[in-house]
């Protein structure tokens, strides 16, 4: 992708995830087979210092506080993929009430701090968190890359509409990281 990533952040939707709920045994399977591109993904983010932006489920917890929520989604289930995408003391952490990560969240409000107008998406659930919240970031007129091998949902077929549905309404760019 030849794109100047000046104006660049990185958002990563729910990848801080307890994979305690139905359909999470085919979550956790695919998001295994995304979690070396998304690990690529955030390397790349820091070798061209691109801001990264956690936006996460709340879980119950309410507390805007990253090691409450890692503390209790860490299980024998999970442990593997918050280690490997655990934020660091440079990221941005941030949670959602809802499925986009700009509904009621002040992720817009930072982009715009922050200077950045376009956005490299990953995440998990692609088919309902990340699609959502691409819609939401095609409405405030932010560009997207949303790399097909960086996003998983429950089911395959869902994860490639969502994919479909970003590149072909919103515009996004689809190509994959790797």
């Amino acid at each position: 992708m030849s794109h100047n990533y000046q104006d660049s952040a990185v958002v990563f939707i729910d990848v801080i995830n307890d994979f305690q709920f139905d359909g999470a045994d085919k979550l956790i399977t695919h998001t295994e087979k995304i979690l070396p591109n998304m690990v690529k993904l955030k390397k790349f983010a820091n070798d061209h210092h691109i801001p990264v932006i956690y936006v996460n489920d709340h879980y119950g917890v309410w507390q805007a506080d990253l090691h409450q929520i890692i503390e209790h989604c860490t299980n024998e289930t999970s442990k593997h993929v918050i280690e490997q995408l655990r934020p660091t003391k440079d990221d941005y952490f941030l949670m959602k009430p809802q499925h986009s990560a700009f509904f009621q969240t002040p992720l817009q409000s930072l982009l715009q701090e922050i200077n950045k107008k376009h956005l490299i998406m990953s995440g998990i659930a692609g088919d309902i968190c990340v699609l959502f919240s691409a819609k939401d970031a095609y409405m405030y007129g932010f560009n997207m890359w949303v790399p097909k091998d960086c996003m998983a949902s429950e089911d395959e077929d869902g994860n490639e509409y969502a994919l479909y549905l970003m590149h072909s309404v919103m515009k996004a760019d689809i190509d994959p990281i790797s």
